[in-house]
Order: structure tokens, then C-alpha cells, then sequence
């Protein structure tokens, strides 16, 4: 754990008295079989408590009660019983499962005796007004990668770290994206669209959106984990792989052998598929906007696998409809559940005409598979386990703003 504004001195006392409570607070058995109390070791937690607080610390223990856990899972992916976590966490932690479909809002009492919280899907979203109905709540655990809809600032405040899940489905999200460039690339969608309603005939010239994979500039916006994993794939079909990512240390495109763009304008300009890989922030909010989809390379084929408000879906329906765009895959929508009142999406609704099959949509599929939904589970709940047992936080999205813990 890294407190960035604390002395080394500071900080290992800060760590020390952190695990400290933590073990005092549920009275974990397993913390006194490996505790040393009175070890002058650097690695012993007591190092720095005085001879009275040590002992303090064995008395009080002695007579702590076993306290059973309660972890709170929100609208989790999952139908049946939680069984992934249970084994996870083990009998000493209690699971409550709510559905908000099924059963409403989660209910201020449910909310007040957790200890700690698995937020599952952003239609939960964890406000200033959840946080203060969870005086228990000692950590968040995200299940899964985005967290727009979690309020860092409130959950700081309380001394509860957030923790997210950003590794379960980086295979599949990449799988996915590259599909996509590929059915709309092949006109795979298209010509059963076609077919199914007798639009065509037996002639694969009447699709003029199709053509040849390799030679083609695959442009990559963010080379994080899974912009990586969609390059290589990409890469696989002989594509020359361009991107553009401001916050990558310098090099890794000569690792990769990748071209680096300095501008997004450069990387709209040569890439005949862009395929986006970001997170929704202030600074990535429409960033395909109608203004620079009329830079993009004619006949361009844009992929979003991210977050829905990447993209200005008045600038797909702007590009489809001018031709500057060849096609474009849309997992993620701004509005979601997908919002038919949009032109653009009403069009493809109604499959109208000047669509032509070069608009895919799919419901927010791209991070699912049977395993990839095992994983995250798995790992949310090891992120609580961690937590109360070791101290750790991993993939701690508020580590630097914690001052303190509950």
C-alpha cells in the first residue's frame, strides 16, 4: 500500500495500525498464529506499538467475538446462488444477493449491515447518498472494468477504497472488437441481411463495402490491456497496426513494432479501421464528434468496444450517411439499454435502406463469456478477501486520495 504523502517512518506506522484494526475488528484467529507480537522483525505489524499496546492488543483479541462478514452483491451477472464467492470468501462471511429489477432499491438496512459492497452492473449507481446509508462498509469491489457510475470522492471521504476488476475479459473484449471490424470489412453481415430478405441475389458484387483484409492500417485508440491484445489479433491478418495513446511511455512502439501517432487527427487520417480502447472521461467524452469524423480516412470502418459516450452517435449517422465511413461496430451505446428515438438508431431498427448492413450493434456483449463472467466474479470477491485478511487492495482506483480507513 502507497501513501504518497506520508514519510516512510509514517507510513509504516500508518500500515501497522491499519492492519491492526482490521484484526482487532473481527477478531481473525488465523492473525495470531502469524503474529508475532513482541518481534522486533521489520515485518512484524507490532513493530512500532509500545509494550502496552501490544499487550492491549492480545487481551482485547483474546475476547473478541467471531464476527461473521456481510458482503453485499448488487444486480450481480449471475442468476441461482452466489456459490463462485461463497468459496471465495468461506463460512466465516455472510452473502446477500439483491436484485433492484426484481426486488426494487436496495433497502437502507440491507445497505447499513454490510461490511462490504460488490457492485455489479452501472445501473447501480454507488452516489454520495449510498455511501452514507453503508456505515459499515469498509471496501467497494467493482465487478468488472468501469466505474462512472461509483463516486471516488464520497467513498474517499469515508475511508473506503474502491476496487475494480479490469483483467476478467480482456480476451473476449479483443475477440469481439475484432469480429466486428471483421464481419463489417467481409460484409458478413450484410449479405445475410440481404439474403434473409431476399434483397439480393446469388452475387457477392452487390455488397461494395467488402474488401481485402491485409495491407490495411488497423488504428488503435488507447494501448492499454485490451488495445494490445486487439492489435496483436489484428496483427495476425497481416494489418499494419497504427495508434495513438498520449499516456504510453515512449518505446513500447518500437517493442511492438507499431507506428505511433502524435495527434488522434493523425490516426483518423491513415487508419482504414479504428477501433477505440478507452476509458469515459472528461477528456474522452465524444471523442468521435461530428467535426472530426470528416477527417477520418474515406471509407473507414469505426469499432467501440469502450464506453458508449466515446462516441457522438450523430457523427456515425453524419458518416455513414456521407460515405466517409465504410461501416461501424457499436458495443457500448451512450444511453443503454439502446434508446430506438436516436435517427440513427431508429434506422437500424427499421433496417432503412442507406444503412446497407454497415451498422452492427450488439448489447454490451463484448467482455461476456461463461468463463470471463467466473473470473470477474472470482476476483471481486477475492478483492474483499485480500482486503480483511491481507490489507491488500489491488486495482485500487482511489488508493492515492485515501487518508484514512474505517
Amino acid at each position: 500500500m502507497g501513501f504518497s504523502n506520508f514519510s516512510q517512518t509514517e507510513k509504516q506506522q500508518k500500515d501497522s495500525q491499519f492492519h491492526l484494526r482490521i484484526r482487532l475488528r473481527y477478531g481473525k484467529t488465523k492473525a495470531l498464529r502469524q503474529l508475532d507480537l513482541f518481534s522486533s522483525s521489520a515485518n512484524s505489524p507490532t513493530k512500532n506499538l509500545s509494550i502496552m499496546q501490544k499487550l492491549l492488543f492480545a487481551l482485547t483479541t483474546l475476547f473478541v467475538p467471531y464476527f461473521v462478514m456481510r458482503v453485499l452483491i448488487v444486480d450481480p451477472q449471475f442468476e441461482g446462488s452466489p456459490d463462485i464467492e461463497q468459496d471465495v470468501l468461506g463460512p466465516s462471511y455472510e452473502i446477500i444477493v439483491w436484485q433492484t429489477l426484481d426486488e426494487g432499491p436496495v433497502s437502507s438496512s440491507v445497505f447499513e449491515k454490510c461490511d462490504a459492497l460488490i457492485n455489479c452492473r452501472s445501473r447501480h449507481p454507488v452516489t454520495a447518498d449510498i455511501v452514507a446509508k453503508m456505515p459499515n462498509c469498509k471496501i467497494v469491489s467493482q465487478a468488472g472494468v468501469g466505474y462512472n457510475h461509483i463516486d471516488l470522492e464520497a467513498c474517499s471521504k469515508n475511508g473506503i477504497p474502491v476496487c475494480n476488476v479490469p483483467d476478467y475479459g480482456t480476451m473476449e473484449v479483443a475477440d469481439h472488437a475484432v469480429t466486428m471490424a471483421l464481419a463489417l470489412s467481409r460484409g458478413i453481415v450484410a449479405y445475410d441481411t440481404k439474403l434473409r430478405s431476399k434483397a439480393m441475389g446469388w452475387n457477392a458484387r452487390e455488397q461494395l463495402t467488402v474488401r481485402r483484409i491485409k495491407g490495411l492500417t488497423y488504428g488503435i485508440v488507447g494501448l492499454g490491456r485490451i488495445g494490445t491484445a486487439t492489435a496483436l489479433r489484428a496483427r495476425a491478418f497481416e494489418t499494419k497496426i497504427a495508434f495513438y495513446d498520449p499516456y504510453l511511455n515512449p518505446g513500447v512502439d518500437k517493442a511492438f513494432g507499431f507506428q505511433r501517432c502524435n495527434s488522434l487527427e493523425e490516426l483518423l487520417s491513415i487508419s482504414d479501421i479504428l477501433s477505440l480502447h478507452t476509458p469515459l472521461n472528461d477528456e474522452t467524452e465524444k471523442l468521435i464528434n461530428t467535426e472530426n469524423v470528416d477527417l477520418v480516412k474515406q471509407g473507414q470502418i469505426i469499432v467501440n468496444t469502450s464506453r458508449g459516450g466515446v462516441v457522438d452517435l450523430d457523427a456515425i449517422e453524419k458518416g455513414l450517411k456521407s460515405g466517409r465511413l465504410s461501416g461501424a461496430g457499436l458495443d457500448v451505446l451512450p444511453t443503454e439499454p439502446i434508446d430506438y428515438e436516436h435517427p440513427l438508431l431508429k434506422a437500424f431498427e427499421l433496417s432503412e435502406e442507406w444503412l446497407d448492413g454497415r451498422l452492427i450493434i450488439t448489447p454490451h456483449a463484448a467482455f461476456f463469456s461463461p468463463s470471463s463472467v467466473k473470473d470477474m466474479r472470482r476476483i471481486a470477491a477475492e478483492n474483499i478477501l485480500n482486503f480483511f485478511e491481507n490489507g491488500g487492495l489491488r486495482s485500487c482506483l482511489n488508493l492515492e486520495n485515501l487518508t484514512s480507513f474505517r
